[in-house]
Order: structure tokens, then C-alpha cells, then sequence
């Protein structure tokens, strides 16, 4: 497995992924928007064959505050995938580049309620709060 930034010729394979695995889907202009404001935030986790098997997409809030923050956008990992860790590398990733590039001081995002897993890994892993 292998966690790489992602680029524009990927925005079709996060699609891909996020359309099979979550309820939440939106426009390619909307990935493409992300790839292009924040390129050193969003990343992809390939297989052994290069093929992209799950993805972070994430963002600075462009609201004025008084401490700069990333938003994670969505997070997704195809199912014959998920529990290997990949998830987690993928927030690592972002997290550690909306501090280091941007100087973020928190990162926020959105889980459903009812997303038992996703909340242990945000709040049990990462130590969301």
C-alpha cells in the first residue's frame, strides 16, 4: 500500500471511490476545486497496482477567524480495504500537511452519528474531540 499526495489525474478515481462507498457525493468541479486551492492536502492510498483504493480530501476554512483550521472534506477507503490502517495514514497525512504548509491549529470535520466505525477512529485514534 502507498499514501501519495494526489494530483488532478486521481480526481476521477476519488470520485469513483466515493460514489461506491458514501451517501455523501459531489460534482467533479467540487474535486477539482480542492485539487486546485489546496494541492498539498488531499491524498490517495493506491494497492500494489497502483489502483487508487481510498482518499482524503481536504481544505483550509476560508472564513476570517482568528486561528487559521483545516476541514476535512471526506475520507473514504473502498470496503475490501478498510481495517488495514489506511484511513488513518490518509488523515495523518493532511492533518500533518494543514500544520506544516498552513500553520492550521485544529482541523474540524462532520461524521454521521450513526458511523460507529469512523467515530472510533476519529475520536479512539486520532484523539478528535
Amino acid at each position: 500500500m502507498n499514501i501519495r499526495q494526489a494530483t488532478v489525474d486521481d480526481l476521477i478515481y476519488i470520485q469513483n471511490c466515493n460514489l461506491l462507498d458514501l451517501p455523501e457525493n459531489y460534482q467533479m468541479k467540487y474535486y477539482l476545486y480542492h485539487a486546485l486551492s489546496w494541492p498539498q492536502l488531499s491524498f490517495v492510498a493506491e494497492d500494489e497496482n497502483g489502483k487508487v483504493v481510498g482518499y482524503v480530501l481536504a481544505k483550509m476554512e476560508e472564513e476570517p477567524s482568528d486561528a487559521p483550521h483545516g476541514h476535512i472534506t471526506s475520507l473514504s477507503v473502498m470496503r475490501t480495504y478498510r481495517r488495514l490502517g489506511l484511513a488513518q495514514k490518509l488523515m495523518t497525512q493532511a492533518t500533518a500537511q494543514m500544520a506544516t504548509v498552513f500553520g492550521a491549529h485544529y482541523v474540524s470535520l462532520h461524521v454521521r452519528k450513526t458511523n460507529r466505525a469512523a467515530i472510533g477512529l476519529y475520536r479512539d485514534t486520532l484523539k478528535f474531540e
